[in-house]
């Protein structure tokens, strides 16, 4: 990953709001959700809704597709893993004792 790419998703993350709602979509699992349930389950409006779904999509951590009437929203799980990845890979001069917690929480509560 470039540091451009992190620096992106890290800054969309970097609002409240916005780290809610991925933190909605995670929870969600792969089948999403649509953006009506998504802006009752956070309590905001749809115009700023609509703001921050295109501000994570753009930076890649969401997707949006159609279905029918209804736009579904799915976190993007390789983003964010790459985005860890990148964040840990020169991490801790070798010493797996500082990561391996890291590792193991991600992998035990995965999808």
């Amino acid at each position: 990953m470039e540091s451009k790419t992190a620096l992106a998703q890290l800054s969309a993350l970097a609002q409240a709001n916005r780290l809610a709602l991925f933190r909605l979509l995670i929870k969600a699992g792969r089948d999403g959700l649509p953006a009506g349930e998504i802006a009752a389950a956070l309590g905001v409006p749809p115009n700023t809704l609509s703001s921050q779904l295109t501000l994570l999509s753009h930076a890649g951590l969401i997707e949006g597709t159609r279905q029918g009437r209804s736009i579904i929203y799915k976190a993007q799980y390789e983003a964010i893993s790459g985005l860890i990845v990148f964040l840990m890979e020169d991490c801790c001069q070798g010493r797996s004792e500082v990561y391996a917690p890291v590792l193991e929480a991600a992998q035990s509560r995965c999808c």
